[in-house]
């Protein structure tokens, strides 16, 4: 029963391979093996291919199927048309084409399982693409927030520049008139006079001037931070809405591109090995020699073909007999003196009835 299965595989004729030798039958039971587990081999692969983009398991697996059925009838296409020829060379001729399409399955097959294989070094790679996309989104995004935030808190170093200035003039306004008080500096008199009253009442100004000043700068400077808390919110909110794309960054074109950053030497084996399943049917058929099912088939085609160019000549050459006879009877009829007569009776009746249509059309047109 599998026997039979793995022949069905291969393409082969069963009505010829089963009047063949058991040999012969076992070899396309194991061409047709081959193309049974390459099917196999391309469902899995096309399976986890497709649960990297859909993420679902039950539809990664049907659409891995459909992949792996196509896979299995362009092999089974692929082997059954190769033919075993007396030349070498034209085999060679007739397979090249096969084994060009034998390399793109491959490539294909071999890719997903590739993924799969490498699937630690590909989430490494991955990881540090990572952290290189948030901090560069990071800096990307701080470059819109931080000009701003740079510009107000230079706002606030302003602002509390003028208060440190007017409490540096206050504070010299007030060693001013208590040196006048001492009389070490100003008039040199001991003791408050009108001096001091002067000195003391500019100090009193300049000191309600600097609650003022305090107390407005304050409010700009409450302002002015609330402002910069808000850019800084917006900052982290940006970065967090932006993150999980970041943290999605691992489909399908991401881990091929990441696989691609490893040493290529491992794949390329892995490629290779596919590749030789994928092209052993057509390399099997090309080495084998010309056996029993090939001569047998070659016997059907080439009486079927026979069959049919025997009928086309026969056709042609029915066909030149009976002009070579419709010419000689024609030939021999035409001198004969009644057909003459004939042939002259209803050429005047036609021109009659041309002139008769011609006059009648004229005269209607007068």
């Amino acid at each position: 029963m599998l026997k039979q299965f793995f022949i069905l595989c291969s393409g082969a004729d069963t009505d010829i391979l089963n009047d063949c030798s058991i040999g012969e039958q076992n070899k396309y039971a194991g061409i047709g093996a081959t193309v049974f587990f390459t099917a196999v081999m391309a469902t899995i692969a096309a399976s986890y291919a497709l649960y990297t983009v859909f993420d679902n398991l039950y539809s990664s697996i049907f659409f891995g199927l459909i992949w792996g059925l196509l896979i299995f009838n362009l092999d089974r296409y692929i082997v059954s048309t190769i033919k075993k020829r007396d030349n070498i060379i034209d085999e060679i001729l007739q397979a090249t084409p096969r084994i060009f399409l034998a390399v793109i399955i491959a490539i294909v097959i071999s890719k997903p399982l590739e993924l799969k294989i490498f699937e630690k070094e590909i989430n490494q790679v991955l990881l540090e693409q990572k952290n290189d996309l948030t901090l560069a989104n990071q800096n990307q995004i701080a470059e819109q927030f931080n000009p701003k935030i740079t510009e107000l808190e230079g706002q606030i170093l302003g602002l509390q520049s003028q208060i440190d200035r007017k409490e540096i003039e206050v504070n010299a306004l007030y060693d001013t008139y208590i040196s006048e008080a001492e009389g070490t500096a100003g008039s040199k008199l001991l003791g408050k006079g009108p001096v001091y009253k002067e000195k003391r009442d500019k100090h009193d100004t300049g000191l309600a001037d600097l609650q003022q000043l305090k107390t407005e700068n304050k409010a700009k400077i409450t302002a002015i931070e609330t402002e910069i808390a808000n850019l800084q919110t917006d900052y982290t909110n940006n970065v967090a809405t932006s993150q999980p794309v970041i943290d999605n960054f691992d489909g399908l074109m991401a881990r091929i591109t990441a696989l691609g950053e490893l040493p290529w030497l491992p794949s390329f084996f892995i490629f290779l090995l596919f590749l030789a399943i994928e092209t052993s049917p057509i390399i099997a058929k090309l080495l084998a020699s010309k056996g029993e099912f090939d001569f047998k088939l070659q016997d059907q085609e080439t009486t079927i073909q026979t069959w049919t160019m025997q009928k086309v000549a026969e056709r042609k050459l029915l066909l030149k007999t009976d002009n070579d006879i419709n010419n000689k009877v024609y030939t021999e009829i035409a001198d004969e003196e009644e057909v003459m007569n004939y042939k002259r009776k209803k050429a005047r009746e036609l021109m009659q009835h041309q002139a008769d249509a011609f006059f009648e059309k004229q005269k209607s047109a007068l």
